[in-house]
């Protein structure tokens, strides 16, 4: 008879959320690393430096470098003030209103078909996958004859 007791295996363990300056620190290296790398990148192909942190970020987590709950708590703030930070992008949108009107059903046009190609892209790119992954590491194991 099994016990009540939970058992973990070490990677499911559970870990009190790190001193929020702690995370603080975290999330300020990894803008600042990739505010080093971020203009070593061409002309041609910019990498804006919060996208190469997120990515810095996301590395780290895959390669068990930073743990989760090393970084959780501040994500979730921040992730809480997400629309806050659109409010700028808003900003410049009304002072940009002059090319709104003049080619604001083109921008808007535009928006909505390429949303359309991209929901339609990872539709069936999730179908074929799910395909694959059904017909080819999912065989059965009769013999057909």
């Amino acid at each position: 008879m099994a016990s009540n007791a939970k058992t973990q295996s070490p990677a499911t363990e559970e870990h009190e959320p790190a001193p929020i300056l702690q995370q603080m620190g975290i999330f300020g290296a990894i803008l600042f690393v990739s505010s080093l790398i971020s203009p070593l990148f061409p002309a041609t192909f910019p990498v804006p430096t919060p996208v190469l942190g997120l990515v810095i970020l996301y590395v780290l987590l895959c390669a068990k470098i930073v743990k989760l709950y090393q970084v959780e708590k501040m994500a979730d703030f921040l992730v809480s003030l997400i629309a806050f930070l659109f409010v700028p992008s808003g900003i410049q949108l009304t002072a940009s209103l002059d090319i709104m009107a003049k080619s604001g059903v083109q921008i808007i046009s535009v928006v909505v078909l390429v949303t359309i190609v991209m929901l339609l892209s990872i539709a069936y790119t999730t179908a074929g996958f799910m395909w694959i992954s059904r017909h080819v590491f999912h065989r059965d194991t009769h013999v057909e004859e």
